[in-house]
């Protein structure tokens, strides 16, 4: 096997890890990495507290891959709670193992245990990033995935003098889990947190934090390209560059038609790469983002800053504040998920599925069910069509695979239990749901559309969807109740944007289409933190296909027991 690289601390060890990468050779097919789970202490806003890192970073550290490439990534768990990670939008095809979501692919790694996940990057190029997927510990174990296309293959738009990580998140002055938990015991939600940050630093909008700013310095006349990630738990955000406009040139590890824009939307689980031109007067620009809200719900409603920095400007020199859309601005949200569109050319086709297996609808809900431990003896949950889902104690696809029986069913149902006006005025009667571990079971190769809808069951809100295993086309999206017969019509199946994670407008609903053509247990589930552990989730058994190139590949032997 090829010598692999491991990280160090330090940012001198990731620029020379870098360059090391970028000069290694074609037949350079192995990548090694060590992820060390230990806790670090941590100042932001006045506050030192211990958290969860990898390696003692925080953000974690960067996985640089090539298309192609196999990547080992041996995790070793220093700590008290048990942990998973997830390669979020890696296909992981026939390969669920190395997926990640505790208790669906796999049984958490225990404390002082370690377990590799080894997976080849098949088709993919772009960004994408890896977080913790247990308990509400993503809240500090993230990172960027950057996946650079095939030796001689160039973007499909200009090549940029530079690139940069802006990594978006949630910090909460207390620790994270004891909210948690504390919430749950009332059946309430936890609160909000204390600010938004980028790169791991809230900016000097906040108190005690002018040495956590993170800046970038460019200089006069180049291009750059930001690989922006949101990887906070609950929050939809814009962001954007004061005096400066940005060319979106990829979602979710898929390149788009460039459209250029003020300000971006990017929901929590997704990816958005963008191209930037240093062609304003010299001088030092704040990024900034803070969310996009257009529920009556509570939102921690900060502004993150970081720094643009023409290079030869003094730190004296005060930034200026870029203008970001309103956090209720629901026009500019709608506006800029339509412009999205799959690049579609001969070398990256949209492979849109036309003649169409299975329709799915499912409703989204929020409910409350009694719950004799709880404070109040009732609790908020989440539901698909009236499913509050609940985690199993074993690995779903271990279930699957050695057919151990009463872990699942598979009678997920296709539609809601009884149609009603998903999006009308507020419904406060019989919150109730049904509660179970249901599955929904896909022969091989099926072809599928899923319509998303919203409800007003408590209130309406937006929802980032995300998929396992699979990219999707997103082939229509609206406000009100789905219609069938006039939405359909209209719907795009020449340049869909294709992702992993899709939002569900307030009130409305949103349609996607996909191939189940990746055999194993592959999770669905709001994106947003809060909604994952209400119970606001499902899961896909794609059965296996006729042969063994289209079935499940074994466990491997370090595989972690429950």
């Amino acid at each position: 096997m090829a010598p692999g690289y491991r990280f160090l601390p330090g940012c001198l060890f990731s620029i020379t890890f870098f360059i090391i990468f970028l000069s290694s050779s074609a037949s350079e097919a192995f990548k090694k990495y060590d992820f060390n789970i230990q806790v670090k202490n941590v100042s932001r806003l006045c506050n030192a507290k211990p958290i969860v890192t990898v390696n003692g970073m925080f953000p974690g550290p960067t996985v640089y891959v090539r298309e192609g490439d196999q990547v080992l990534v041996n995790v070793t768990n220093h700590v008290q709670y048990n942990i998973s990670i997830h390669w979020h939008g890696l296909k992981q095809f026939r390969n669920g193992w190395a997926d990640g979501p505790a208790y669906i692919t796999q049984c958490p790694i225990q404390t002082g245990r370690s377990y590799v996940y080894n997976f080849t990057v098949t088709g993919q190029r772009g960004t994408l990033w890896w977080h913790a997927h247990i308990l509400w510990l993503r809240a500090t174990i993230y990172g960027a995935i950057v996946i650079m296309p095939k030796k001689g293959t160039p973007f499909p738009f200009p090549q940029p003098y530079q690139e940069t990580n802006i990594i978006l998140g949630e910090w909460w002055n207390q620790d994270v889990e004891t909210i948690v938990n504390q919430a749950n015991k009332l059946g309430l939600p936890p609160q909000t947190s204390d600010a938004h940050t980028i790169n791991g630093k809230p900016g000097p909008l906040f108190p005690c934090s002018e040495k956590y700013t993170f800046a970038m310095e460019v200089q006069f006349g180049k291009t750059y390209l930001l690989r922006i990630i949101n990887a906070a738990l609950n929050d939809e955000l814009f962001f954007a560059i004061s005096g400066h406009t940005m060319t979106v040139v990829e979602i979710d590890a898929v390149y788009v038609k460039p459209f250029t824009t003020q300000a971006i939307l990017i929901a929590p689980g997704q990816t958005t790469n963008v191209l930037i031109k240093a062609d304003q007067s010299p001088n030092r620009y704040f990024m900034a983002a803070r969310p996009f809200m257009d529920a009556p719900l509570a939102v921690d409603n900060k502004t993150a800053t970081a720094i643009l920095q023409y290079k030869g400007i003094p730190n004296t020199v005060l930034p200026t504040l870029p203008q970001l859309p309103v956090s209720n601005d629901t026009k500019f949200a709608l506006n800029y998920n339509s412009r999205l569109k799959s690049l579609n050319t001969p070398q990256f086709p949209a492979k849109v599925p036309v003649q169409i297996d299975r329709h799915l609808f499912y409703t989204i809900g929020l409910g409350i069910n009694p719950c004799p431990t709880c404070q109040n003896g009732t609790q908020v949950v989440a539901s698909l069509n009236n499913i509050t889902f609940v985690m199993p104690k074993v690995g779903l696809l271990q279930a699957h695979y050695f057919n151990i029986a009463g872990v699942f069913r598979t009678d997920f149902p296709d539609n809601p239990p009884a149609p009603f006006n998903y999006t009308g005025a507020p419904l406060t009667a019989n919150l109730g749901t049904t509660t179970g571990t249901r599955l929904s079971k896909l022969p091989f190769n099926t072809t599928v559309e899923l319509v998303l809808q919203d409800t007003n069951l408590l209130s309406v809100e937006s929802h980032p969807f995300h998929l396992h295993g699979f990219n999707f086309f997103v082939v229509g999206s609206g406000v009100g109740n789905f219609d069938p017969k006039k939405d359909q019509a209209k719907f795009n199946l020449v340049d869909p944007p294709e992702r992993n994670t899709v939002g569900v407008p307030t009130g409305g609903w949103t349609a996607i289409r996909f191939r189940a053509d990746n055999p194993g247990v592959w999770f669905m589930h709001c994106h947003l933190e809060l909604h994952t552990m209400w119970g606001l989730k499902m899961a896909f058994v794609v059965e296996n296909g006729k042969s063994a190139e289209e079935s499940v590949l074994p466990p491997p032997q370090d595989l972690p027991p429950c």
